[in-house]
């Protein structure tokens, strides 16, 4: 499961300097393209993130709104396909040191989960 502060949920209030709290909220104007899920990340991966002071829901808003990152261009027409297909979506981004997250969601849109390339 994702860590929150308090609670289980999403709903806390946020943190100030909490990588693991949203920010802000999505702008209205780049609605969700598809529905995420559940949203899980591994913890190897949460801690690169919270090393490298990148908020999780950064990537995963860019992910949802089609933002598919540092993909070639064959896995942005899959990703494109896959929305109105229903198969897997991949976004991958880099993160300042260089280090890659990629964010999965399933085909059938039950999760979305955060993870390092070695653990895919």
């Amino acid at each position: 499961m994702w860590p929150s502060d308090s609670s289980s949920n999403f709903d806390n209030s946020p943190v100030p300097d909490n990588p693991l709290v949203p920010d802000t909220p999505s702008a209205p104007d780049s609605p969700s393209r598809f529905s995420l899920g559940q949203l899980v990340a591994t913890p190897s991966a949460l801690s690169t993130l919270v090393y490298q002071k990148v908020s999780p829901w950064s990537l995963i808003r860019r992910h949802e709104q089609g933002d598919w990152g540092d993909l070639d261009e064959h896995d942005r027409q899959a990703n494109e396909q896959a929305l109105s297909n229903g198969t897997r979506l991949l976004s991958a981004y880099t993160l300042p040191d260089s280090t890659r997250i990629r964010v999965i969601t399933e085909a059938d849109r039950s999760a979305t989960t955060l993870l390092l390339p070695e653990e895919y």
